[in-house]
């Protein structure tokens, strides 16, 4: 598919802010089709030191991550979980993780952490793009994040349809906090699923009837009152949904918007390359 800058003719640039920043093996970045342009900074926060510097020692010159705790400013107890991925500010629910196949997340020790909140962080001064995948503490980073959500045209969030965590925030919790920032939800991306205990078909990996998790909730902005936002903003919207998602339907409402403010012809020359590019 092509690119929307390709439609635009000029360069877009982006603000992505990760929170939750560690690789994943085999996977590549929620924003990977954004990465590579040098117009587009990531800002990224990984409190796992080692994670951290995997990832600044492979960043593009405009790609920073750093070491931090990044959640609501209190001070909290840190989880570090047998893989490292699933350590949490809030403690696995082993409980409620004993009723699943193969649903174990092993603590193997703790520390007291200071969490810093992304509205005080001096170089934040503008986010499109809000990744946030940090272990049911994403509620938490958006109550420490009311500055940074007012910018932001997407949020992409892990959420939990169950506590895996004890005490932690679900899918519920966060739609209601969007929702108070003037988001909607907009699609799901890679819903998980397990086997209850104890039945198993294939193996102890197989998928269930319970959903879990979901590798990401994403939320865009109120698509019924776009004429609220800037030309700018519109147009990162735009080139966020149809580079990142392939939500081409949504982009082209963005654009019908973004030409009411500019008076221009935007949206037809992408109806017209949707249409002609095979």
């Amino acid at each position: 598919m092509f690119s929307f800058s390709e439609v635009y003719g000029k360069a877009i640039p982006l603000t992505v802010i990760d929170v939750g920043a560690a690789a994943i093996p085999n996977e590549s970045d929620a924003y990977a089709a954004l990465s590579k342009d040098p117009e587009v900074s990531v800002i990224g926060f990984e409190p796992d030191q080692a994670a951290c510097e995997a990832r600044n020692a492979e960043a593009a010159p405009n790609h920073k991550f750093f070491p931090c705790f990044v959640g609501d400013g209190a001070s909290r107890t840190f989880y570090n979980c047998q893989n490292p991925l699933t350590s949490s500010l809030y403690p696995p629910n082993e409980e409620l993780l004993s009723l699943f196949q193969h649903m174990v997340l092993p603590v193997v020790g703790h520390s007291e952490v200071r969490t810093v909140r992304l509205d005080d962080l001096d170089d934040l001064n503008d986010c499109d793009f809000l990744k946030l995948d940090v272990q049911g503490a994403e509620l938490d980073v958006m109550r420490g994040a009311e500055h940074v959500l007012s910018h932001a045209v997407v949020v992409h969030t892990e959420v939990e349809f169950i506590p895996i965590y004890r005490n932690q925030p679900l899918f519920g919790d966060v739609d209601v906090e969007l929702r108070k920032h003037g988001f909607w939800f907009h699609k799901f991306i890679k819903p998980f699923s397990r086997l209850f205990q104890p039945l198993m078909f294939n193996n102890m990996f197989s998928p269930g009837s319970q959903l879990v998790y979901a590798e990401a909730a994403v939320y865009v902005r109120d698509f019924t009152r776009l004429d609220n936002l800037d030309v700018g903003k519109l147009l990162r919207m735009a080139r966020i949904l149809h580079d990142v998602y392939g939500s081409f339907d949504l982009a082209c409402v963005v654009l019908a918007a973004y030409d009411r403010k500019r008076s221009e012809s935007l949206l037809p020359r992408y109806l017209e390359r949707l249409t002609t590019s095979g």
